[in-house]
């Protein structure tokens, strides 16, 4: 059975027998690269080959093409983007083209997801991790530029990924290295926080914030069923909803630990960024396989992967260098 994973702990720019092996054995719904994964288009596109060998199927394959400090392809064999706050600035048609650009370079790779749009709502304090990651300073506008964006991905044939839900702009810390706390009112959450993605809830794919919001509960969002409740019934969010990276120091106790209680608490795949074998295998065995909920979720999700729409991407480039 297909298993509630998405795994990223490929070492290098090709498979090794060991990994080949390893996944067709564990069957991980998805895959993530990442820089250590990646040499130049020719390589790529026979790594992604390789990696739909091993499961047997056309499995998806992700990565984190936000632009700016975020992007795993890069120049000279891709285009350095800027950050999406500097973007944004120029309006929906400007977001549009940036995702419809870097939908057409990852499609090419074989490469048909990607880890965005960032719906987090910018805030004076928010961590300079995220901020410039952000799409705005507000939720209309975060709602507005988000649709553009995902609407630029999925004509390129590749599905978008929001991110962090239920939202990630408050926090003044780093999820990678420790548990952010947000202590708002559940009204304001609702009102600023909740509203991108109550927006864009029929996007096909979304991904936790390993944030604690003490109006909701004591637990990281990614382990607490009362959170994952509200992504599913207040946000409305019927998507495949997966975890951000479980290797984070936001989360407390072993990767399976962390794998085991994010299912628990309703989420569709663990996303498992780094790690050797033997932590793939320990995160693949508490994850389990994916539900019969999950199944259908994901169903829906791969349906909505499509052919790219034709279009003359070279006149995109220039209307995007021009505007």
């Amino acid at each position: 059975m297909t298993g509630a994973t998405i795994l990223g702990g490929i070492a290098g720019t090709t498979l090794t027998p060991v990994e080949r092996d390893f996944f067709r054995s564990a069957d991980p719904w998805g895959f993530i690269l990442f820089g250590r994964n990646v040499e130049n288009p020719d390589q790529l596109r026979r790594l992604t080959a390789e990696l739909r060998n091993a499961v047997g199927r056309d499995a998806v394959i992700t990565i984190d093409q936000e632009g700016g400090r975020v992007q795993r392809l890069r120049a000279p064999h891709w285009r350095d983007w800027p950050a999406p706050l500097d973007d944004a600035a120029r309006g929906e048609r400007v977001i549009w083209l940036r995702h419809r650009l870097i939908g057409a370079e990852l499609r090419a790779a074989g490469i048909d997801s990607n880890c965005a749009p960032t719906l987090d709502v910018a805030q004076p304090e928010t961590h300079p991790f995220l901020r410039n990651r952000c799409l705005g300073t507000d939720p209309e506008t975060v709602a507005r530029l988000g649709r553009a964006a995902a609407d630029g991905l999925l004509a390129a044939g590749v599905l978008p990924v929001m991110k962090h839900m239920p939202g990630h702009g408050r926090a003044t810390a780093d999820s990678h290295l420790e548990t952010p706390q947000v202590t708002a009112p559940l009204p304001e959450l609702d009102l600023c926080d909740f509203a991108p993605f109550r927006a864009l809830a029929d996007l096909p794919i979304g991904m936790t914030a390993h944030i604690r919001f003490t109006a909701i509960t004591d637990q990281p969002a990614t382990a607490a069923p009362q959170a994952i409740a509200l992504i599913r019934d207040q946000i409305g969010f019927d998507g495949l909803l997966m975890t951000d990276d479980i290797g984070m120091n936001a989360l407390s106790g072993t990767q399976a630990d962390r794998a085991r209680a994010a299912i628990a608490a309703g989420c569709d795949l663990v996303l498992h960024c780094n790690g050797d074998i033997a932590a793939m295998e320990q995160v693949a065995a508490a994850a389990g396989p994916l539900s019969a909920a999950a199944t259908c979720r994901a169903d829906a999700a791969l349906a909505m992967r499509r052919a790219p729409d034709a279009a003359d991407l070279a006149a995109l480039a220039a209307e995007y260098d021009a505007a």
